[in-house]
């Protein structure tokens, strides 16, 4: 069938409208100005409202949108009908590029899929645009759909940490368009997700996974060239010499490595290489001149960004190793099972650091996570 030649932008969910970096690239990469575009609403609840909106914004840019009515709530329509209707697959591979909104990913897969598990001529032909170079784009759900693991039901983080995944359940297959060997997940920093990433990723063998922020994108090219560009950055977790121990029935892995790519920073998928944004490119950190000294610690890694806040004042301090805690409400069942987070530098942690504002880059930072007990009660009046 052909190697795809052409790009992916994976969009964290949250796409503001006047983020043009973002919109921009999308038509750029689309052919630029008048570049016609497929805009796929299948994930939304409102199909019609949310598609019109993207293909105003894409419009908005340079491009010449067109809504792709494929959707399980699309009012009116027989999406089955839809997916292999001839007429219109010919319409979405005559396009240069394909966006699928946000959403419910599961809408994607059940319009695109049929029964059976095979592909639609509809989406056939968004594979057909993406082999004849275009770029398939997606935001939220539609950059959950773009590798061949996605969440699905998934239960909130903690939850998923103390149960398990089960396919069927919080995961299920996706469309897969930067291969089999890269995991794919998003709203990472805004709500915490990056931990629910490593147990789906033991459980499916992969190595590599990257998570994206809201409103923030990476742009991967046909040779594997990931670029970071949008509002803030993303989470990249590495399990090649990673572990877990049998003899514990919780959650537990051991030599996990996590890296923050931030806004312009290059990464390439095949050999693992770096660039830093042009703001870093002079930045790299002396490991013996710390700006910082304190320990570090947080009660609540799960957090809004207390991960990525967490390695920024780990790989500039005199400190080898930072915590993290996970822990849930003392009235949840399995209270008191909570979470260390054990973030440690090693020779080949590196960190950089902007001219231009206070941000950094951490590469290669080792995680180990291991289930702890907490005392009953947590707390006590004094």
């Amino acid at each position: 069938m052909g190697t795809p030649t052409g790009s992916l932008v994976i969009i964290g969910g949250g796409l503001r409208a006047d983020n043009a970096e973002v919109w921009q690239r999308i038509v750029e990469l689309a052919g630029g100005k008048g570049a016609r575009i497929a805009v796929f609403p299948s994930a939304s609840g409102k199909p019609e409202k949310y598609g019109q909106s993207t293909i105003a914004k894409l419009n908005q840019y340079g491009a010449d949108a067109f809504l792709v009515p494929v959707a399980v709530k699309l009012a009116g329509s027989d999406y089955r009908e839809a997916a292999d209707d001839p007429l219109l697959a010919a319409r979405v591979r005559a396009a240069a590029g394909v966006y699928f909104v946000g959403g419910d990913q599961g809408r994607i897969t059940q319009a695109l899929l049929r029964a059976d598990g095979s592909r639609t001529k509809v989406l056939d032909a968004v594979w057909a645009v993406y082999r004849g170079g275009g770029v398939i784009a997606g935001s939220s759900a539609g950059a959950a759909i773009m590798s061949s693991t996605m969440f699905y039901d998934a239960k909130p983080v903690l939850e998923m940490l103390k149960m398990g995944v089960t396919d069927g359940r919080e995961i299920a297959p996706g469309l897969g368009f930067i291969g089999n060997d890269i995991f794919i997940d998003q709203h990472l920093l805004v709500r915490g997700r990056f931990a629910r990433m490593i147990p789906v990723m033991l459980k499916k063998g992969y190595k590599l996974g990257m998570g994206i922020d809201e409103n923030t994108a990476m742009v991967v090219t046909g040779k594997r060239d990931v670029e970071i560009i949008g509002y803030s950055g993303a989470l990249l977790i590495d399990l090649s010499r990673a572990s877990s121990d049998p003899g514990n029935k919780n959650f537990n892995v051991s030599n996990a490595f996590i890296s923050y790519l931030d806004r312009g920073d290059k990464f390439n998928l095949i050999t693992r290489a770096f660039t830093p944004s042009a703001d870093k490119a002079d930045g790299k950190l002396d490991p013996t001149q710390p700006d910082m000294r304190e320990p570090v610690f947080t009660n609540d890694i799960l957090g809004n960004s207390a991960v990525l806040d967490l390695m920024g004042n780990l790989i500039d301090n005199s400190q080898q190793e930072a915590i993290g805690i996970a822990f849930g409400n003392p009235r949840d069942s399995l209270a008191e099972l909570g979470f260390e987070f054990r973030f440690s530098k090693t020779v080949n942690s590196v960190g950089y650091s902007s001219s231009e504002a206070e941000a950094y880059s951490v590469l290669k930072l080792r995680l180990d996570i291991r289930p702890i007990q907490l005392q009953q009660p947590f707390y006590r009046y004094k």
